[in-house]
């Protein structure tokens, strides 16, 4: 088994396949800009209780806080600066209350998770993972409240930047996630028809788009009426969709382009502080790059980290 010591000291050992493309040239290049991406970063407060399933689990979430904060310290020291931030879900670690009332008459998670990310010097855009539902506990709608007022957050919503399109799906918002519903199953995402004729209509716009959407695509419903679902619509705008990116499985893994465009499932911060992308995007000639994917050791939590 590769524990994390072993996978820096292999790393160390063999800094040649591990070779990342240099941040910048001497000369930066107007056409392009760069943006980060992290995921599962589960933040806690002094109401969590545990333990998780397994020691492994619960001793890393008495972590979280401080490996978010040691990504953000090297995203936040690079150069040419970061210009956004995307967090793919799982902002924080469940609910401590179903009363909403209780958010605003404690600090819980969720104001650790916003004093947080506001520490970054960009901007941090995030995502709803399963973490930021409970089914049993906090209604969707209740969620949903809590993020507009805590966070100033849709459920799902999108950002463009310099002329590309920055997407945040929300796969707990069809049929998989409706309690009482025959097609209940919270290990399935869905979206639901609404949201999936807005995505229709963010990718119309033809401009390079990054998809975020929490669950993989191998476990969210491919169809959800009639022919109609997000790998359907994922598929067919693949030319305009640059990479799709998901968290949920704390791993980092490789689709490749199953589903169309190259999808990648991230590692989380929650686990290993050097769980981040650094992306390099190219507005004129509309591709990017993932610098330090070299780095990322496959199908672990792990990932080398950062030398500038």
């Amino acid at each position: 088994m590769i524990t994390r010591k072993n996978f820096l000291r292999i790393a160390a050992a063999g800094g040649a396949s591990l070779a990342v493309r240099p941040f910048a040239s001497a000369a930066p290049d107007p056409s392009k800009f760069y943006f980060a991406l992290i995921a599962d970063t589960h933040i806690i407060d002094g109401f969590y209780k545990g333990p998780e399933s397994n020691a492994e689990d619960t001793e890393s979430m008495f972590k979280t806080t401080d490996r978010l904060e040691s990504a953000r310290g090297v995203i936040n020291s690079l150069q040419p600066r970061i210009e956004q931030v995307f967090l793919v879900g799982d902002y924080f670690h469940d609910y401590p209350s179903p009363d909403i009332d209780f958010y605003f008459q404690n600090e819980t998670r969720l104001d650790r998770a916003k004093a947080l990310t506001d520490g970054f010097k960009m901007p941090v855009h995030a995502g709803f993972g399963n973490h930021d539902y409970s089914v049993k506990k906090m209604s969707r709608e209740n969620s949903h409240e809590l993020f507009r007022r805590k966070f100033g957050l849709k459920p799902y919503y999108s950002v463009e930047h310099k002329g590309w399109k920055f997407i945040h799906l929300n796969n707990f918002l069809g049929d998989t996630w409706t309690r009482g519903h025959a097609k209940f199953n919270p290990a399935m995402g869905s979206l639901g028809e609404e949201q999936l004729n807005w995505f229709e209509a963010e990718l119309s716009q033809n401009k390079p788009s990054f998809v975020f959407i929490h669950y993989p695509l191998s476990i969210v419903a491919p169809l959800e009426v009639k022919d109609y679902g997000v790998h359907f619509l994922i598929k067919r705008h693949r030319d305009t969709i640059q990479r799709v990116v998901s968290g949920h499985w704390h791993r980092w893994f490789e689709f490749g382009r199953s589903f169309g465009p190259q999808h990648l499932v991230m590692a989380a911060t929650r686990y290993d502080p050097n769980a981040y992308l650094i992306v390099e995007a190219d507005t004129k000639a509309v591709k990017h790059e993932l610098l330090n994917i070299g780095l990322v050791d496959w199908n672990t939590h792990f990932s080398a980290p950062w030398k500038a």
